[in-house]
């Protein structure tokens, strides 16, 4: 077994549990041991697909998809690098684990012939509870060839995380968070590529949030996506010196 699949085994119960897997992927382990993992990228099929050097997996591979049996797996639009093809079969193969998936990762799946028996394709307002934990689906704005990318709420043990999903700034959907309720911890992408925030988008939209904690993501993998977290570090301390933030290696394990 891994290093991160023995942390994520052995993380105790009663305690929120946040683990990093490089790229967009977050693992939590709720209280009571659920487990739900969020845009995971574990193998290198987007450099298979894509054909070229600028796509070669950067990060080493630090968790198999056999090691783990998820309550939830979400894939928050069909990216390969957040649908990742060559493990949702295998992330899947356990019958206590549902697929949370945007509804235009339905014909990628399908055309793959990925049995669809435990999915369900979701849309902003969309919400389910597992166990001790709830998602809710919101609005996320990833661009024309995206449109019914999502990102998610994560309700664990009165702890609100947001996950943004792969989108471009979008200040006038900071009421609509902010109707949720207060948000705790916000995850979201610094890369500044491919439409999404970049570091300094990123650190004005957790302000606006008024966030307790933001964690960016979505830097790293590819040489073609970009992402400086020295940047964004650089900018929160000068203009936001008031918010908090914390930068995750890949494997770590952060628990609330």
């Amino acid at each position: 077994m891994t290093i991160l699949g023995t942390k994520i085994s052995s993380a105790q119960f009663g305690r929120v549990h946040i683990f990093y897997v490089g790229q967009a992927g977050f693992i939590f382990k709720s209280p009571q041991g659920y487990l739900s993992a969020v845009d995971l990228y574990l193998s290198d099929c987007v450099e298979r697909f894509e054909n070229t050097l600028k796509f070669k997996r950067l990060i080493p591979n630090i968790l198999n998809p056999f090691e783990c049996s998820f309550d939830a797996v979400i894939a928050t639009h069909p990216h390969l690098d957040h649908l990742d093809i060559d493990s949702v079969p295998i992330l899947m193969s356990s019958r206590r684990t549902r697929l949370f998936a945007s509804l235009n990762c339905e014909s990628e799946l399908r055309k793959r012939h990925i049995n669809l028996d435990n999915t369900n394709f979701v849309k902003p307002g969309d919400s389910f509870v597992n166990g001790d934990v709830q998602f809710k689906f919101v609005d996320c704005d990833h661009g024309i060839e995206t449109p019914d990318a999502v990102g998610v709420l994560i309700e664990i043990a009165n702890k609100r995380i947001y996950l943004t999903g792969d989108t471009c700034l979008r200040m006038d959907r900071v009421p609509m968070i902010l109707n949720e309720g207060a948000v705790d911890i916000l995850i979201a992408p610094i890369n500044g590529a491919y439409g999404n925030m970049n570091e300094e988008e990123c650190a004005a939209f957790a302000a606006a949030l008024k966030v307790k904690l933001v964690i960016p993501c979505h830097y790293g993998m590819f040489a073609a996506h970009g992402g400086d977290v020295g940047k964004f570090m650089d900018i929160m301390n000068l203009k936001y010196p008031e918010l908090k933030y914390y930068i995750m290696t890949p494997g770590e394990q952060l628990t609330l």
